[in-house]
């Protein structure tokens, strides 16, 4: 008896392993199939009706076509690979990459657009050149947009001599597309490292997409390690302009694009809160990764919101400062 409900246990493990497996082959015909998106929605509906009609036939070999399909759509899409040569939207148009040379870091294509709404702007891309010796630490801007348990961090290195410089991993969106959660588990969008003035990619978000929510935190590190996560970061950002990668929603986001970039012996333990992200200030609050001014963690999220004071600010050229003058753990020495 135990023997006959190990079995059917069984059956129904590998049915569901193989209708998950179908139902994504479909999706990977629907999102990625280089053509119009007319071609993806025909090719994976005739992909599943393929494979349920000789799923169910009487004949072994079209019961195994039927199984080898899914992996011949794998094969294809394997094969897939990431370009930075693509038409893309103009905010990501550019990669950016560095120079470090000793002390000194130059910093090529940090976007500083003027944005007039969400999507209009006036472009701008900017070299800037920053000291290693200069940098004094890392804040943290988390961007909200609906849900409590997915935002988008933005970190943001500090310097004594030089305003903030701002990385973001974001997906690189080709002209017409637009982001989508399912396609980003697919292979629809390439990934890059936005590298940026805060009045930019902080600014937008606070000023010009309706209803985000931006955070700020100062990250308790010292000096030197924030070094060390600077070059680490410089290091990412040189690779991907070399070697273009996919983004995908689970394993290579935002968040663990950041953690990834660290070397592993020095990598945050994993907690559940790195992919449901929404609550990774929470996290960091939790480990002592920032600075609290003694307050409780719901207390100084709610001291920490910008979008008001991002508002006041809007295009001044003290942005940076305007935002952080009420943060209660900005204070925090």
């Amino acid at each position: 008896m135990a023997r006959r409900h190990l079995l059917h246990a069984g059956y129904l493990i590998a049915a569901a392993g193989g209708l998950l497996t179908v139902l994504w082959a479909a999706g990977a015909l629907w999102h990625d199939l280089p053509a119009s998106p007319g071609w993806g929605k025909a090719a994976s509906a005739a992909f599943l009706a393929a494979v349920a009609g000789m799923a169910f036939a009487k004949h072994k070999r079209l019961r195994i076509a039927a199984a080898a399909m899914p992996l011949l759509v794998a094969a294809w899409w394997l094969s897939l690979q990431p370009s930075n040569d693509r038409d893309w939207l103009p905010d990501v148009d550019r990669t950016a990459h560095a120079e470090i040379a000793g002390d000194e870091v130059t910093l090529h294509n940090v976007r500083n657009f003027d944005y007039h709404s969400e999507t209009a702007a006036t472009p701008r891309w900017e070299t800037r050149s920053v000291r290693l010796s200069q940098l004094t630490g890392i804040d943290m801007a988390v961007g909200y947009w609906g849900s409590p348990y997915m935002a988008h961090p933005i970190l943001s290195f500090q310097f004594a001599d030089a305003p903030p410089v701002c990385f973001s991993i974001e997906t690189r969106k080709e002209t017409g597309e637009h982001y989508s959660a399912i396609g980003g588990i697919y292979r629809q969008f390439e990934l890059i490292y936005v590298v940026a003035d805060e009045r930019d990619v902080i600014g937008l978000r606070t000023n010009h997409r309706v209803g985000e929510d931006v955070y700020l935190y100062r990250l308790a590190v010292t000096p030197e390690q924030a070094r060390l996560r600077f070059v680490e970061t410089l290091r990412a950002l040189n690779r991907l302009r070399e070697r273009p990668r996919w983004y995908h929603a689970i394993t290579t986001n935002c968040t663990t694009g950041i953690r990834g970039q660290t070397d592993p012996r020095r990598r945050a333990p994993w907690d559940w809160r790195i992919l449901l992200n929404g609550k990774g200030d929470e996290m960091l609050y939790e480990r002592r990764a920032i600075r609290t001014a003694g307050l409780s963690f719901a207390d100084l999220k709610r001291a920490s919101h910008v979008n008001a004071a991002a508002r006041t600010a809007h295009a001044s050229p003290d942005f940076s400062d305007r935002i952080r003058a009420n943060l209660p753990a900005f204070r925090q020495e």
